[in-house]
């Protein structure tokens, strides 16, 4: 049998972003480890994982919804859970915002006047929300006429795409793809 059968079922349903049906819980271990296994066998360790969570101790439980199974958090811990979506919705970033980021975060060292020139449009509010936001830093002036500010990301860029370093970013050649140049690529 596979080792391990409650915590494998308990990973499952940890990583499943929408509730997971035992039906759907038996194929996928079935497919990984290339055993039969029962679906009492499934519904016993899915019990004994919901009476696990039940205990107060617990800030999560294991919820059964639309016929599948998911954790969520208890109502109990409402007001906290609340407060993050709160915080976290005031940071989500506009298309105009995320272009924006983009060419910064590639182009670093980078003006305000070379981002508006690559992306064609002004950049003032889009630079505001990222500085606000924290995503953005300024690194100091350029040797330019004018002496215009330099932008560049900041340690919370990381954080928030959730990498360890900008070497993790896709390389361009990977995310420009032939359909975005106009004409043949002999010309």
């Amino acid at each position: 049998m596979i080792d391990q059968l409650e915590q494998q079922i308990e990973a499952l349903i940890f990583a499943s972003e929408q509730s997971i049906s035992t039906k759907e819980i038996k194929e996928i271990l079935q497919a990984t480890f290339e055993q039969e296994i029962s679906i009492d066998a499934i519904d016993k360790h899915v019990n004994a994982i919901e009476a696990k969570y039940a205990e107060d101790r617990h800030a999560i439980g294991l919820v059964r919804i639309n016929g599948g199974f998911q954790f969520l958090t208890k109502p109990t811990y409402f007001a906290v859970i609340n407060q993050l979506q709160i915080h976290r919705s005031k940071k989500k970033l506009s298309q105009a915002a995320l272009e924006t980021l983009a060419i910064i975060a590639y182009q670093e060292p980078i003006t305000k006047l070379e981002i508006e020139q690559i992306r064609g449009v002004n950049c003032d509010y889009s630079i505001r929300m990222l500085l606000e936001k924290e995503l953005v830093t300024i690194l100091g002036k350029a040797e330019s006429v004018g002496r215009p500010l330099l932008y560049g990301v900041s340690p919370l860029f990381q954080d928030y795409f959730g990498i360890n370093s900008k070497s993790e970013l896709p390389k361009l050649k990977d995310v420009i793809s032939e359909e975005n140049f106009i004409g043949s690529s002999n010309e």
